[in-house]
């Protein structure tokens, strides 16, 4: 084989490596927070079950997704916020749901959470206002929740009947995935690791 032949198959063999490596890191890193990160039940509302390329879906809106303006410890004299990152402290109510109890913007909060406490990373979208009286909506990432072919829009009129959540696992760094739909403390659906 000649030598330019030789060095074609050895960076074909090396590009391919660092695809796999790349896939592997990612679906490893996702079945990390998934195995070992802090479990939490949130709240959800429907709102559309299809998605014509990947199939039926519950679309997800959290009641942690709105955040009071008087929650947010560093928002200062700022009236519009600008995309970037939220950090979201969530504590456990006495029903089993998780709800807002602090937020910081860009930075993680100032003091450490508590034993029933979890920090969430999420982002903030552009040109939200933040008077006072105002709120923050925060996207976790965690908006959309696959379900088998057929089966979507008889969940989302289930969720309009009683109350469903999801059971998300938030891994050190704050981001979250999704466990499981859970149907009251039922859970309908769980994540596999891989």
């Amino acid at each position: 084989m000649k030598r330019g032949g030789l060095m074609l198959l050895l960076s074909a063999l090396a590009l391919s490596a660092l695809q796999i490596g790349f896939l592997s890191w990612t679906i490893l890193s996702r079945a990390a927070v998934l195995r070992d990160g802090r479990e939490v039940l949130l709240k959800v509302e429907p709102v559309d079950p299809r998605d014509w390329l990947r199939g039926d879906y519950v679309r997800l809106n959290y009641e942690a997704r709105t955040v009071p303006a008087s929650l947010v410890e560093n928002r200062g004299a700022a009236e519009v916020v600008r995309d970037g990152d939220v950090y979201v402290r969530l504590g456990r109510d006495s029903d089993g749901y998780w709800r807002v109890r602090a937020a910081s913007l860009g930075a993680a909060l100032s003091t450490p959470a508590g034993p029933d406490e979890v920090d969430v990373l999420g982002k903030a979208g552009a040109g939200w206002s933040l008077p006072p009286d105002g709120s923050l909506t925060v996207d976790y990432g965690i908006n959309r929740y696959y379900v088998p072919e057929g089966e979507g829009r008889a969940i989302e009129a289930d969720m309009r009947e009683r109350p469903f959540g999801i059971l998300a696992a938030v891994g050190r760094d704050g981001r979250a995935q999704i466990k499981a739909l859970m149907d009251g403390q039922t859970p309908l659906y769980e994540e596999p690791l891989y």
